[in-house]
């Protein structure tokens, strides 16, 4: 009897766990730029970049280049890149979890903080912001495809 009284709990328990999972919406999407001149998140109206979309302007030394846009449990997160040279001089991320209170509350602290590690260390080999581990795994592995996409060009 006892056994029994522990299945149904422990069953009931799984099946409530499994409710409420959410599934993310990929619809859903911002962005956030490294840039100090804008204002915190965007909305991303219209298409969003091709992951090999890039540009060079008549310099030639200034280039951007957009990531794989990297699926997590929440949802997908991309970041574009722009680099002067070897050096990354803004990092935009054009795509990132932010479904709901909780998505905005954790990723307009994660984000920024993501943006201006990867600035300093000038690579993805980052520290994961606590909290945050499924934003941060998508973060530097689409930062990560968009350094070496940057490189063979």
């Amino acid at each position: 009897m006892r056994r029994a009284v522990i299945t149904a709990s422990a069953t009931a328990a799984g099946v409530v766990l499994l409710l409420s999972l959410k599934p993310h919406d990929p619809s859903t999407a911002a962005a956030i730029s490294s840039s100090p001149a804008t204002g915190g998140p965007k909305s991303s109206a219209g298409p969003t970049p091709s992951p090999s979309a890039s540009s060079t302007n008549a310099s030639g030394g200034t280039r951007t280049v957009t990531g794989n846009a990297v699926n997590t449990r929440y949802g997908p997160v991309q970041v574009r890149v722009t680099l002067d040279g070897s050096t990354i001089s803004k990092i935009d991320v054009i795509q990132y979890p932010n479904r709901d209170r909780r998505d905005q509350e954790i990723n307009s602290y994660a984000v920024p903080e993501l943006n201006q590690e990867a600035m300093a260390a000038q690579n993805a080999h980052i520290d994961v912001v606590s909290g945050a581990t499924y934003t941060s795994d998508g973060y530097t592995r689409s930062l990560q495809s968009a350094l070496d996409r940057a490189a063979k060009k």
